[in-house]
């Protein structure tokens, strides 16, 4: 797994000497070095964007920073590669769930201690089997596990989408998550 020190490029990318995600053209500046850097990995690789040295976030940003770059991510199909996002507080999920909702996106986050979760535009049913995938650490479309939904034609419809969304990851065999496992 990349890790990419968000901390770290909004010094360099804005020659800035704080650690705040605030206007629109610092969030800007900050995307499009995060961009480059995710640029250079490979298909399927899974890159971390640690947030820890970022203090404030304000929704400009989060607009920029976040959905802007998922938003460029989905566009480049089955050659990107998969964001867990680290790091993130308290403090930048208020604006980082606003802008996902409003434009319909959702983001693995991990924990410090080992955790995640899916943060913004899921259903209670994407959110379940997600959970469960994560859990086990993988799932085939047909496995019964993979509950809540009703039949086999729904939940391999329900991994599918979190699998465009990029959300989940698929080996050929199962779907799996994008980081270690619980």
């Amino acid at each position: 797994m990349t890790r990419i020190d968000v901390g770290s490029v909004l010094r360099h990318s804005a020659n800035l000497p704080f650690s705040d995600l605030v206007t629109r053209p610092t969030g800007a500046a900050v995307r499009r070095c995060i961009q480059t850097e995710l640029a250079a990995l490979s298909e399927g690789d899974v890159a971390l964007l640690d947030f820890s040295q970022i203090g404030m976030m304000d929704y400009s940003c989060a607009d920029e920073v976040v959905a802007k770059l998922l938003i460029a991510l989905s566009g480049q199909g089955s050659h990107a590669g998969y964001i867990v996002f680290h790091g993130i507080t308290d403090a930048h999920l208020e604006a980082i769930e606003v802008v996902l909702d409003h434009h319909g996106l959702a983001l693995v986050v991990q924990f410090a201690d080992g955790g995640a979760r899916l943060v913004g535009a899921v259903t209670d049913e994407e959110r379940s089997i997600w959970e469960t995938v994560y859990a086990q650490g993988s799932a085939a479309a047909d496995d019964r596990t993979a509950e809540p939904a009703p039949n086999a034609a729904d939940r391999a419809r329900i991994l599918e989408s979190l699998l465009q969304r990029r959300l989940l990851r698929h080996n050929g065999v199962a779907y799996a998550p994008l980081g270690p496992v619980q």
